[in-house]
């Protein structure tokens, strides 16, 4: 109970500042850009759900139910655009797309047009941003989209065929309708993400409330404001969740456990074959072929030599990311093992629930959540050990990683917990009650069954969670000691002035890095499509 409390922190601060004073700011903010953050991301949120269902859905039932040259590769390399940050794909296209760009170059060079004379997609624009945000997110969608459409029936498709419906016909009317809450639960998560996004929209100069709560944190050092605005993200993202749950409360699909639809394919020949190659190719090609061989290249062959600097930096994020895994997987483990261990126990079911709603908030919402009570807690302790011990001490929370752990553990426990608590379900609770029957303790039921049986449980959540925080870039931001710099961090600063070259080494990283829990996944899902 102690932990989901402590967890639950930044977001009881940021709903209880919605109703402090700070009225001069705010009032200020609605008078003049809080209308453009609210227009912004609603956009936003629309343009990129069109692209993530544009993207997965047809890349889902593709290769689940159909049959064409490449579906095997494509079935996994779908997956590759995970591995790409939003806010480093970005910086990729801008870089190529740019008027300076290579592209736009050999157009003038070939034609002969100056500046002016040609028409060309710029990228730097709300429209640029939801095409880059679409790029990275669609996964979420196309992988339950995917498994959602494995798990159909075959018998049920069939009774389609034979009522005349054509296998176009058969996808739009029967399969889709059927696999609308898993489709529905990957959009949203993709909108979620979107609402997110730091990096992209401040680099495209698209004003929206992450951006907005960056400006009034540190335009007007307002911490109120800032808490206030993103109590009206808050918002957003409660009615997101409650809209995805309320557009499915009546609805519930069975299958008939009977034979699966992937058993029986749809052999695709000719012009349809090589529309559905094409229709899979674009997404992983524009999502991350492209952009990882223009970073690789400007890495190898263009940029700065790398020095003992990248090393720091490489050092700062592989241990910050190492420590923050480690925490949340030892909490996660913590709330998994009281979860079952007081089965009964409602509190400590609605604890352990509750401990996870941080990752359906921004890295922004917790950041400014963190910092508001540590640095409560900074100044009382400076006041105490000023006044009883004459001791004049510096941030002992606010100012070090401390904050930095804290909000990365508030923002990932879900992934952790989803995690282990996956990995507890398949242990039989006979096992408990063996292990307490021969003397044991419930700590060493949980140190010396539960654990060595979770290995590949607890190494899969301390992977993605690890990842996760190495591409954590508003928290990091707000959050970071002073001269306390991440690949994330300085990948973003080398892009804000325009060296996006130099910026290809930390995002390459990252992005390699990033490849792990994506190939991990992958041989998941082919493992589980084989059972």
């Amino acid at each position: 109970m102690f932990v989901a409390l402590v967890l639950l922190l930044p977001v009881v601060v940021i709903v209880a500042n919605i109703f402090i004073g700070g009225a001069g700011v705010w009032q200020h903010l609605y008078e003049t850009v809080l209308a453009d953050y609210i227009t912004n991301s609603l956009l936003l949120m629309i343009g990129v759900t069109a692209g993530v269902l544009a993207m997965g859905v047809p890349a889902a039932w593709l290769t689940s139910h159909c049959q064409f040259p490449g579906k095997r590769l494509f079935s996994w390399a779908l997956l590759l655009p995970l591995a790409m940050p939003a806010y480093i794909i970005a910086y990729t296209y801008t870089g190529l797309l740019d008027f300076a760009g290579p592209v736009q170059t050999a157009i003038r060079d070939l034609t002969g047009w100056g500046y002016g004379d040609y028409w060309f997609f710029e990228v730097r624009s709300l429209g640029g941003a939801f095409v880059m945000l679409a790029l990275v997110l669609y996964p979420y969608v196309y992988l339950m989209a995917r498994a959602a459409f494995l798990g159909q029936s075959a018998n049920t498709l069939e009774v389609a065929r034979t009522l005349g419906y054509s296998p176009l016909e058969t996808f739009w009317k029967l399969a889709l309708p059927v696999a609308r809450p898993a489709i529905v639960a990957g959009a949203t998560l993709a909108m979620m993400e979107t609402l997110a996004d730091y990096g992209t929209v401040q680099y495209f100069g698209v004003s929206t409330f992450t951006t907005g709560i960056m400006r009034t944190f540190y335009g007007f050092g307002d911490l109120t404001a800032a808490s206030q605005l993103a109590g009206v993200l808050l918002l957003f993202v409660a009615v997101l969740i409650f809209t995805e749950r309320y557009s499915r409360r009546k609805i519930a699909y069975h299958a008939s456990g009977l034979r699966k639809a992937a058993q029986r394919q749809i052999q695709l020949g000719g012009v349809w074959a090589g529309a559905a190659f094409i229709a899979c190719l674009i997404p992983v090609l524009f999502g991350f072929l492209i952009p990882a061989t223009v970073l690789a290249y400007w890495a190898l062959f263009e940029a700065q030599v790398i020095g003992w600097d990248f090393v720091g930096l490489a050092w700062n994020s592989f241990y910050l990311a190492g420590l923050a895994a480690i925490i949340a997987v030892g909490l996660a483990l913590v709330l998994s093992y009281a979860r079952r261990t007081f089965a009964q126990d409602k509190g400590v079911a609605m604890a352990t629930a509750s401990s996870g709603l941080g990752y359906a908030l921004p890295g922004t919402i917790i950041a400014i959540g963190v910092i508001v009570p540590l640095a409560w807690m900074d100044h009382q302790i400076i006041a105490w050990l000023k006044s009883w011990f004459g001791i004049k001490s510096g941030l002992i929370l606010s100012g070090t990683i401390t904050a930095l752990l804290f909000a990365y553990t508030v923002r990932f426990m879900a992934v952790s917990l989803g995690s282990v608590q996956s990995g507890l379900g398949k242990i039989k609770p006979s096992m408990d009650m063996a292990g307490r029957s021969l003397g044991c303790s419930s700590v060493q039921v949980l140190r010396r069954i539960h654990i060595p049986l979770l290995k590949g449980s607890v190494l899969t959540a301390l992977l993605i969670v690890f990842v996760d925080v190495l591409k954590e870039l508003p928290a990091t931001l707000i959050l970071r000691p002073f001269n306390f710099n991440t690949l994330a961090v300085k990948a973003f600063e080398l892009a804000s002035d325009e060296r996006l070259v130099d910026a290809a080494p930390a995002s390459l990283m990252i992005v390699l890095v990033g490849l792990l829990p994506v190939i991990l996944l992958s041989r998941s899902i082919s493992a589980t499509a084989k059972l």
